[in-house]
């Protein structure tokens, strides 16, 4: 999402590098290509002109400290101002200290709302907290349906007026039914999957704080799309005011959008941002950052979030198993490495990956060509041979190949490429356990 940011946002620090000293007129010439930047990002004007005036005043008179110039400690200081305008601190959600904790999660039409639902009730159902929906939309076609198929894909349960005798039911009753219905079923919490509107209006407000007033949930939630740019903001602006919101998630991360909503919504509601979308899987949703997002802005990586979401996804004990027959005499064959790729693909998109590791920027990541497929290509190889050949594949000969390509769809060449390289690996990783027993 933050690609173009990214880039010439770093373009703009690296004009200050190499400097002595940072004279005002320095700082401020960079400065006002870092406020040009970010006014293009979408970031609210009044935002940038505080965010640069921050760092205007911490950064004009620094000087090099040993071997750190003073460029160096301009990108410290502008990466220290973003985290603050991001919120400075993860914000997690608030439960009730005697269950079911409420969450009412609202926000316009098409912004994802009920996707992040079910995204949110999966995660925590894997962080035993017993989540439970209801569906509260009585008005779009078919918004009670696609819950509960989702809530099916999610193991979790789904209450919605299909559960009422009156077809008919008004929106209060049938969330307090459906709390009621959570409780019977030992939910520790709830999760209110309100309507949305095209756009704000009257009949959508009063409707969700006449809901707020009667259930008092102890979370509401505004899903918002991180791609609408500056209306982000506004729409953000609107539920809070009529609300009270008490965080913000964001949808469509991993989508083509200029990034400013995400560095606009916390200054200019004070809702932190709890979550964020990053991407179409029900796993696809991780908690918000500042300090992580930070550093992914300005190239710095997020190592941190990397290893929670390998923490998240990865089998422990199958990934310890993997590397101990790498690394042993005999070696991995061609099941491990395909475990191993699976493992991988279980953490989502290999571009996600790559952008959180430190020193890749969005450019070196567009000309390495990272292509998801060629992982799904080499799946399908590897399928197409039979148990012996993976677990022997010096059996491959010329026809053995010509059939496995065939199999898999893919070209002789492919086939011939995917074994060299797993070749290559597999002496690099033996060499690796005999430097390792040393």
């Amino acid at each position: 999402m933050f690609t173009a940011l990214s880039e010439r946002l770093t373009a703009a620090l690296k004009a200050l590098t190499g400097r002595g000293v940072l004279t005002e007129d320095a700082v401020r010439e960079g400065l006002r290509e870092i406020r040009r930047v970010l006014l293009e990002a979408d970031v609210s004007f009044e935002l940038t002109r505080t965010f640069t005036e921050r760092v205007r005043e911490r950064a004009v008179g620094v000087a090099a400290i040993k071997s750190v110039n003073p460029g160096q400690q301009i990108v410290k200081i502008v990466y220290d101002e973003l985290v603050v305008l991001m919120g400075e601190t993860r914000a997690p959600l608030a439960f009730a200290s005697v269950p079911p904790t409420v969450m009412v999660l609202v926000g316009l039409q098409g912004s994802g709302k009920t996707t992040t639902a079910v995204k949110l009730a999966a995660r925590l159902r894997r962080e035993q907290k017993a989540p439970f929906l209801v569906a509260a939309d009585i008005y779009r076609p078919a918004a009670e349906e696609q819950l509960r198929q989702l809530g099916a894909q999610a193991d979790v349960g789904v209450f919605g007026r299909g559960d009422l005798p009156d077809a008919d039911p008004d929106v209060v009753a049938l969330v307090e039914a459906g709390i009621v219905a959570a409780g019977k079923a030992r939910a520790r919490t709830v999760l209110v999957d309100t309507a949305g509107r095209l756009q704000i209006d009257d009949a959508l407000m009063s409707e969700l704080v006449r809901l707020k007033t009667a259930i008092a949930p102890h979370e509401t939630l505004l899903v918002a799309d991180g791609m609408t740019g500056q209306d982000a903001v506004r729409i953000a602006k609107g539920f809070h005011e009529a609300l009270g919101v008490t965080g913000v998630i964001l949808t469509k991360l991993d989508g083509d959008a200029r990034g400013g909503a995400a560095l606009s919504i916390r200054g200019v509601t004070g809702a932190p941002i709890k979550f964020v979308g990053v991407g179409e899987r029900l796993d696809a949703l991780e908690p918000f950052d500042p300090a992580g997002m930070a550093g992914r802005i300005l190239q710095r990586g997020d190592v941190v979030g990397l290893v929670e979401r390998a923490q998240e996804t990865l089998d422990a004990d199958a990934a310890e198993r993997i590397a101990r027959k790498a690394t042993s005499k005999k070696g991995m064959d061609l099941e491990d490495f395909l475990g191993a790729m699976k493992q991988v693909q279980s953490m989502g998109p290999i571009e996600s990956l790559l952008g959180m590791l430190p020193g890749l920027s969005p450019k070196l990541l567009k000309s390495a060509q990272v292509d998801g497929k060629r992982l799904k290509h080499t799946e399908a190889i590897i399928l197409s041979m039979t148990p012996q050949e993976r677990r022997r594949p010096e059996l491959l000969n010329g026809s053995r190949r010509a059939r496995i390509a065939r199999g898999a769809g893919r070209p002789v060449q492919e086939v011939n490429q995917l074994l060299k390289q797993f070749k290559h690996m597999k002496t690099m990783m033996k060499g690796m356990g005999r430097r390792g027993l040393r």
